[in-house]
Parts: C-alpha cells; sequence; structure tokens
C-alpha cells in the first residue's frame, strides 16, 4: 500500500554535489524505517544510509562525512544529500521503506521492504 517515487538523479562532476529526493504514499503510518540504496553495475545492492522515523541516521562508511540523509515528515519526504561526488558513487540509487508487519518485546520486528523505482546517479568528467 505504501509507494515511493525519487527524484533529484543525474549527470554531474567529481566533486560536485546532488540532492535525492522519495516522497512516499499511501500507509505511511506502517513505515518503521527507510533507507537510501545503490547498485553498481555488476555489484550488489548495497545501503547507503537509512533514517528512522525519530531521525537518527546511519551511513555506509565510504559516504560518511560527505552524504547527508533526512526525513521531513510533514512534507511525507525523505532526501539524501551528497556532496563532494566521486566516480565510484555512479549508481542506480534507489528508496527503500521497512513496512513492519510485526514488532516484538525486545524491539526487534519484523517488516517487508518496499522500493521506489530507482534513478541514475552519474559522477563523471
Amino acid at each position: 500500500q505504501v509507494q515511493l517515487e525519487e527524484s533529484g538523479g543525474g549527470l554531474v562532476q567529481p566533486g560536485g554535489s546532488l540532492r535525492l529526493s522519495c516522497a512516499y504514499s499511501g500507509a505511511i503510518s506502517s513505515i518503521k524505517k527507510m533507507g537510501w540504496f545503490r547498485q553498481a553495475p555488476g555489484e550488489r545492492r548495497e545501503l547507503v544510509a537509512s533514517i528512522s522515523g525519530d531521525g537518527e541516521a546511519k551511513y555506509q562508511g565510504s559516504v560518511r562525512g560527505r552524504f547527508t540523509v533526512s526525513r521531513d515528515n510533514e512534507e511525507d519526504r525523505i532526501y539524501l544529500q551528497m556532496n563532494r561526488l566521486r566516480p565510484k558513487d555512479t549508481a542506480v540509487y534507489y528508496c527503500e521503506a521497512d513496512i513492519v508487519s510485526r514488532e516484538y518485546d525486545d524491539g526487534t520486528y519484523s517488516y517487508r521492504e518496499i522500493w521506489g523505482q530507482g534513478l541514475q546517479v552519474t559522477v563523471s568528467s
């Protein structure tokens, strides 16, 4: 029931910046955590950054200090600000949401993943 739509990808020179946006709609009360993933050609999809409902953010080591994930609950949207981009950042980027199916007393939960359609980010001279 949750749908995600990304925007903001494109071509940028090394050292440049881009901001990705992901709007979510539907049964948004079921969203536990959201994140940004990316997949380069021939590689497995990897987590870039995640953000909880209260704004706690985590980052993959190679983007730490360069990327910032944020969440605007009033606008039902998350962002990924990407600075000092490198050619190795080139990939298809995906917005993802964890849709909760069950929560447990130890704080863990069961979920299914909802994905956006993906968008291309290319860092090249």
